[in-house]
Parts: structure tokens; sequence; C-alpha cells
């Protein structure tokens, strides 16, 4: 295989400290391609071994890597209430058809600090009535944050359900201004 295919195939990734616990970024010479919650030990290693399998190359260690400094800038930035807008190239391959449609949808049109029901962004892809379809689009996100499923809540103001747990959701939701922070 020739060094530019290898460089082609190359899948990035480093564990970075944050407000809501470590998260595993990776990235391809795409862009990120994905963001996982809670990323010690075993979740970190499921992640790794579903990366190599998915992408067909294993995964390097490279917290100093150019793929994923910026996006550890603006991670940061955000964290710090100094950032509203991610402006990442995003690697997509990780998820296809209606959930790609769906999370495109999420990242380009709901605002930081805004909302939106399961329902009404069924309807924004043309497909009013796929609720649980969305939700499960939003349990599928390979780059939450980034593309922002905690902002996605149910209609009739329950916070709804999200795969890095309900204390993050509210966390992220507060550091936005949709929620007051928790008293204690």
């Amino acid at each position: 295989m020739s060094s530019h295919a290898q460089n082609e195939q190359r899948v990035v990734w480093a564990v970075v400290d944050s407000d809501i616990g470590p998260l595993l970024l990776a990235a391809t010479p795409e862009g990120v391609v994905n963001v996982v919650f809670h990323a010690t030990g075993p979740v970190r290693d499921r992640t790794l071994a579903r990366l190599a399998e998915r992408l067909g190359t294993e995964p390097v260690e490279a917290p100093g890597s150019p793929l994923l400094a910026e996006a550890i800038r603006q991670l940061d930035a955000y964290f710090a209430g100094d950032r509203r807008d991610f402006e990442l190239p995003l690697d997509w391959s990780l998820i296809s058809g209606f959930n790609r449609q769906v999370l495109r949808e999420l990242a380009s049109g709901v605002p930081y600090g805004a909302v939106v029901g399961y329902g009404d962004l069924a309807g924004r892809v043309g497909q009013p009535g796929a609720a649980q379809a969305v939700g499960a689009a939003m349990g599928a996100n390979p780059l939450p944050i980034v593309v922002p499923c905690h902002r996605v809540v149910e209609s009739d103001g329950g916070i709804g359900g999200f795969g890095g747990g309900l204390e993050t959701k509210r966390h992220l939701l507060a550091l936005e201004g949709v929620l007051p922070e928790p008293l204690f």
C-alpha cells in the first residue's frame, strides 16, 4: 500500500477532558468522525474496536494530531462559553440514509441556545410522524455535541433521552442557557 493510501485511511484519536467527563475524539483526513462520552477503559476500547471494524483501519492514538487539534480547541472554547458554533470538517461515513439526513438538518437548523422537538425535526426532513425514527437517529449520532443531539427534546416539554446520560444532556442545555444550572 502506498503511503498516500495509508494516509487516506488514517484514523487518529485522543481522549480529552471536558466539563462532562472524558471525551474520545476521532478523526480521518475527511474530518471529525466520532465523539464519544465517558471515554475510559471499556468504553474507549469498544469504540476503538468499532472504529477499526467500520473504517477498515486501526485507529492511532495521536493527541497532537493536526486532524484533532482544531476540534479540541473548539470543544474547549465551547465548554468555556466562548464558542456557540462548531466550524469543523465532519466525516459522515459512520451514518447514512434517514439518520444522516436528520443529523445534517439538526446541525444546520437548530442553533446554540435553541431546542427542537423530535416530531418537529421529523417534519423538517419531510417525514412528519417519524418522531420515533428521529429519536433512533439521535441515539445513533456518532458526533454528539458537534452535531447537537442534546438540543432535541420531547414536544411536551420533557428532556427526552440521551446517549451520554440525562445529567450530561442537562449540563449541555444549561451551558447553552436553555435550562437553569442546577442549584446543587
